[in-house]
């Protein structure tokens, strides 16, 4: 809002303040500041307050409570509610008036103001005379011990109220004269109030002559001298006093005073209310003609007053400075919603985002174990797989015991190998058996196999003393295929008798698991098989390896396996972590 030069400095001091906190106000805006922002609507209705404006001044300390109650601001929030107390008191809302003195006792931010306005809201809602006078005492030591010249006066006054409700005439002169002396030289508005209390109180008591001395005596203070719309005021005030005293002559005196001073300081409202009050004093003595001039002079002189009349221009002024404080709010408004469904759909996005995130978690999780329930499933499969030649050749060298008589060996062999297949069995529900299990059974294996090939090989089993048997897991039957191959496809071939050594050594944190044999080798072993050989044994090696790596896949075990030709024979080595 641009203005000029002039009429800038037109303006009374209230308009400046509010125009001053408006710019603060929608900086606080912009910026987001929102103590600020309770602070600039708080001075705005103080501005208001402070020139007896309590409807605006209300409608202003409702907006900046409102924000210091968001904010949890406790200091500002019981100054705040009090204010509005006072301004709700002032226009005879007395309900809100006492609810807002008890919201601003309870926020408690200190012993003195808890007390304070607990007393107010008693003195309004007690029925009780003396109870109400008890309150206001209290308040009145309070505001003297703390020098608050505005609240003691105002106390003062109240006191003044009960006195005469106890029709105690002179302590309520003498408290309402008190209450006018402290407030004077702070608050001049509130100073003009209680004068018109004062005189009120002295009309009603039919005492004209002291009202005329209370009105003639706020007439000599600077604060009306230096006011032209005030002294207009007070000086109609004055000669209100002597229409009711029936001194109607001293009465048009003031009130011509009155006109002069309005016309001259361009105060439109003021001069308008002289022409009617002295027009009525006319009609009563009749004197028509003095009536017609007066109205004349008025006319003519209205385009002049209202031209260079400043209280119009402030009006006008203040009215447009609250439409733009409404449109600060009504834009702060449309920001904040946009700025909600901004965050709602932001949110809204993250939360889809999060349950599309958890949805894809156990859609990976549950694969991951289904694959898992898969990879141990095809290990217990793989697991429980042994070579079936192997076992139809030892049923059939049960039956070759059987029936060359030789029962007793039958006997034995059958024994070893029902303990074998039981041990497979009974081991293969888990992938990890204790190691001395494993050594029973590889031990059993290599038995019954020195029983079929008696005169192709002997054997050695080797276990480093260093391990820890009785802790020790490792892959139940992972070792056997390889055992079977050097018996099978090695030692079997050869013309004299083998070797076959495995061993279980300790390095650092490493098993090493050796199988060597001495056998006709890899390749050799190669050209004498048939197809069926070649077809099982390609099949047999692959499902160990496929263990091997599932194992490694599953529980990172590591596990490494290498199978070559040595100088005699052929060498398996199988590492893992322990």
């Amino acid at each position: 809002m641009m203005i000029s030069a002039n009429s800038f400095y037109s303006q009374n001091k209230a308009t400046q303040e509010v125009i001053a906190e408006t710019s603060k106000l929608k900086k606080a805006v912009d910026t987001k500041n929102e103590s600020a922002e309770a602070d600039s609507y708080y001075n705005i209705g103080e501005t208001f307050y402070n020139n007896g404006n309590f409807p605006k001044s209300e409608e202003y300390f409702i907006k900046s409570k409102n924000i210091y109650e968001k904010l949890n601001d406790k200091q500002n929030l019981e100054k705040v509610t009090r204010k509005l107390a006072q301004s709700q008191e002032n226009q005879n809302k007395l309900k809100e008036a006492v609810s807002n003195y008890e919201t601003a006792s309870n926020v408690n931010y200190s012993k003195k103001s808890k007390a304070l306005n607990s007393n107010d809201a008693s003195r309004l809602s007690s029925p009780s005379v003396s109870q109400k006078a008890e309150a206001i005492q209290n308040n009145i030591n309070i505001s003297e011990k703390e020098n608050n010249k505005e609240d003691l006066a105002a106390s003062y006054s109240q006191m003044a109220d009960v006195n005469i409700e106890n029709k105690n005439i002179p302590k309520a002169e003498e408290n309402l004269n008190n209450a006018y002396r402290i407030s004077k030289d702070q608050a001049p508005q509130q100073a003009l109030a209680i004068n018109q209390k004062l005189t009120d109180f002295y009309v009603e008591n039919k005492n004209f002559d002291k009202a005329i001395e209370a009105k003639k005596l706020v007439l000599k203070e600077d604060f009306v001298k230096d006011n032209s719309q005030k002294k207009v005021e007070q000086i109609q005030e004055l000669a209100e006093i002597y229409i009711k005293k029936n001194d109607p002559k001293e009465a048009i005196i003031l009130l011509k005073k009155a006109y002069d001073i309005a016309l001259n300081k361009g105060h439109t409202l003021e001069a308008q209310k002289s022409v009617k009050k002295l027009d009525s004093l006319y009609s009563i003595s009749e004197n028509t003609a003095a009536s017609v001039n007066l109205y004349r002079d008025f006319l003519g002189k209205l385009p002049d007053l209202v031209s260079k009349d400043r209280s119009l221009v402030d009006n006008k002024i203040l009215e447009d400075t609250e439409q733009r404080i409404s449109q600060l709010e009504k834009e702060k408004k449309l920001k904040d919603e946009l700025i909600r469904k901004k965050n709602i759909f932001n949110y809204s996005l993250i939360g889809a985002l999060l349950i599309l995130s958890v949805l894809i978690f156990f859609i990976f999780r549950t694969l991951n174990k289904v694959q898992i329930k898969n990879k141990k499933i095809a290990l217990q499969s793989l697991r429980r797989e042994m070579n079936p030649h192997f076992i139809f050749n030892s049923l059939n060298s049960v039956n070759q015991f059987i029936s060359t008589n030789n029962e007793l060996e039958a006997n034995q062999y059958l024994t070893k190998f029902s303990k074998l297949m039981r041990g497979v069995m009974e081991n293969s529900a888990e992938d990890f058996i204790p190691f001395q299990q494993e050594l029973d059974l590889l031990q059993n294996y290599l038995a019954l196999e020195k029983t079929r090939f008696a005169d192709k090989f002997d054997y050695e089993i080797f276990v480093d003393e260093n391990l820890n048997q009785q802790n020790l897991l490792i892959p139940g039957m992972l070792v056997q295929p390889f055992l079977e191959n050097a018996i099978w496809h090695g030692l079997r071939y050869r013309t004299e008798k083998g070797f076959l050594k495995l061993s279980f050594k300790k390095e650092n944190q490493y098993l090493k698991i050796t199988i060597e044999d001495n056998g006709i080798g890899i390749e050799e072993s190669k050209k004498q098989k048939t197809i069926h050989q070649k077809n099982r044994e390609g099949r047999g090696m692959k499902n160990t390896l496929e263990r091997i790596r599932l194992l490694n896949d599953l529980y990172k075990k590591n596990i490494f396996c290498a199978i070559k030709d040595s100088e005699n024979g052929v060498l398996v080595e199988i590492i893992m972590i322990i």
